[in-house]
């Protein structure tokens, strides 16, 4: 096998994952967004609570080949561990950019430091330095023993309610009026890509990078394996912590890895085996692109107050036949359709933008 072998179903998931972000992130009227496309209010999983695991999960799979091979083949750490950390950094500021443009644009009252990007940029780093640096044993421990010890910080820190946690408190220490959400009246503050929070996230990134190194070994059966206890430990462990998106609390971890290690073994042998279209690799071959993009579209239109009148000279007609959920869909899906055109054509002309 290659070093560096190129997995089809692994870009289709990824892309699948970013045209479910956009999915989600824009429907015509937050006002009117069927539940299952909203995320829960805080404990509990919707499927739009599986979008970002999914992405981050793809994140350690992707870092599984892309160094797997090299460090297997005894290529020296250093040169490795600075393309990382360069690539990490720039990810990071990418969200920054993005955050800087809507405080700009929109008109909000505070710039927020945390996001998705920022996130995994995060997570990027670290699991990239965990591949070059510690063994497959290693790496096993190191992922237990996150998942063990930030468990016993959320249950040891407090209650877990929105105000309570302990991520929550440490967002408001930390990041006070950057967070998402901050109430300066009574310091309490809270961000759904916060800090503490990012151990479970980096916890997600490392199962990734084992099913990867399953996938790149050719350990279909492993894979399943991996998918079917991780899924069943995640729902085992709701019995003490609960599935919680925004806390990416533990039992969360495993829930979303273990669904997306069988997700990743059956785009696999439905489109690396048997052939299948890997629908959605468009998207994931220009995913920071279509994601960053699709941020400054939406950015633009709201920034200028365009968004609403062509929401309602496009979409209102629909109303009376669909209602206004439906009308608020009908937009989300063309808003994914316009990116998913754009993409396309970047693909067939062989343009990627890399971060």
């Amino acid at each position: 096998m290659s070093v560096n072998k190129r997995f089809a179903s692994v870009d289709a998931l990824r892309g699948l994952s970013v045209a479910a972000m956009l999915l989600v992130n824009n429907p015509g009227s937050w006002s009117f967004v069927y539940p299952p496309l909203q995320h829960a209010a805080w404990h509990g999983c919707t499927p739009t609570d599986l979008i970002f695991p999914f992405f981050l999960f793809i994140v350690g799979v992707s870092i599984a080949l892309a160094l797997g091979g090299r460090v297997d083949a005894g290529a020296p750490p250093g040169p490795m561990a600075r393309t990382v950390i360069q690539r990490a950094v720039r990810i990071i500021l990418l969200g920054l950019f993005l955050h800087a443009l809507a405080w700009w644009l929109m008109d909000k009252a505070e710039f927020r430091i945390p996001g998705v990007l920022q996130r995994i940029g995060l997570c990027f780093a670290f699991v990239g330095l965990v591949a070059i640096y510690l063994r497959a044993r290693l790496q096993w421990l190191l992922l237990v023993a996150l998942l063990i010890a930030y468990a016993g910080l959320l249950t040891w820190g407090g209650s877990l309610d929105k105000a309570g946690n302990i991520a929550s408190r440490w967002d408001a220490l930390l990041l006070g009026r950057f967070a998402y959400e901050w109430l300066a009246a009574t310091g309490v503050g809270h961000d759904p890509e916060g800090l503490v929070s990012s151990l479970g996230a980096m916890a997600t990134t490392l199962l990734g990078l084992q099913a990867g190194n399953f996938l790149r070994r050719g350990q279909t059966v492993k894979l399943i394996a991996l998918g079917c206890a991780s899924a069943m430990l995640g729902l085992l462990w709701t019995e003490w912590l609960p599935l919680n998106k925004q806390l990416w609390t533990p039992s969360f971890v495993l829930w979303t890895g273990g669904l997306g290690a069988l997700a990743l073994a059956l785009a696999h042998s439905l489109i690396d085996q048997a052939g299948w279209p890997p629908i959605g690799r468009s998207f994931g071959v220009n995913a920071i692109a279509a994601y960053a993009g699709a941020w400054i579209c939406t950015i633009v239109l709201e920034g200028f107050g365009l968004m609403q009148p062509l929401y309602a000279l496009g979409f209102g007609w629909l109303a009376p036949l669909v209602g206004p959920f439906g009308q608020s869909l009908a937009f989300a899906l063309a808003f994914v359709a316009v990116w998913a055109l754009i993409v396309r054509e970047l693909d067939r002309r062989k343009i990627y933008f890399k971060v």
